[in-house]
Formats: structure tokens, sequence, C-alpha cells
């Protein structure tokens, strides 16, 4: 008998993003920027890590769903669908983290 392991079926958030979200699912570069430049994508929020180059940015996508874009200190673009719900719990950890500061 197989065993399924699910923690393969969630992308986790590089460690360097102080946000605790159980559940986000992690989106090919290609689809994330489409869902990002669509008309309906609202940003709500940026965040930079002062000292390494990181930048986090939040879009709206749905009445429930946020996606969180990250972008290394190298340049490179992630995408993480998570709930809106669980963003709005776990963003108080984001705002008291050191060296990370709203940029908007």
């Amino acid at each position: 008998m197989a065993v399924h392991d699910t923690r393969n079926q969630c992308g986790r958030l590089p460690a360097a993003v102080p946000l605790d979200i159980a559940h986000t699912t992690r989106l090919s570069w290609e689809l994330g920027s489409r869902v990002i430049d669509d008309e309906e994508s609202t940003l709500e929020g940026q965040w930079h890590r002062t000292e390494a180059g990181w930048m986090l940015s939040v879009y709206r996508v749905t009445n429930h769903t946020d996606l969180l874009q990250v972008r290394t200190p190298v340049g490179r673009e992630q995408f993480y669908g998570v709930t809106q719900s669980e963003f709005e719990s776990a963003v108080s950890t984001l705002e008291a983290a050191d060296g990370w500061q709203r940029a908007d």
C-alpha cells in the first residue's frame, strides 16, 4: 500500500518570508504573472526585507483568494495562492518581523 505525503501538494513559502500559512499552492511563473496582470487583480500590499533584497507583494484575485508574489534577492519571482482569511491571520507576524517593512 502506497503512502501519500500531502506536504508535496502544497508549495512552501521560502524561509526568508515570515508568514505561517498552512495551505499554499505554488503556481508557475507564467500562470502567476498572468493572474496578477489581469484587470480584476488588485495590489493589496507590498513588504520588503530591508537588508536582504526580498520583496513580497499581495494581490487580491478573487473574493476569497490572494496571490503572493515573492521576489528573491536575485530577482526570481515565485507565486503562491492562499486564502484571504489565512493571509489576514498571518500578516501581523510579517509586520512584526525584524527587517521587514511595508513598502506602500
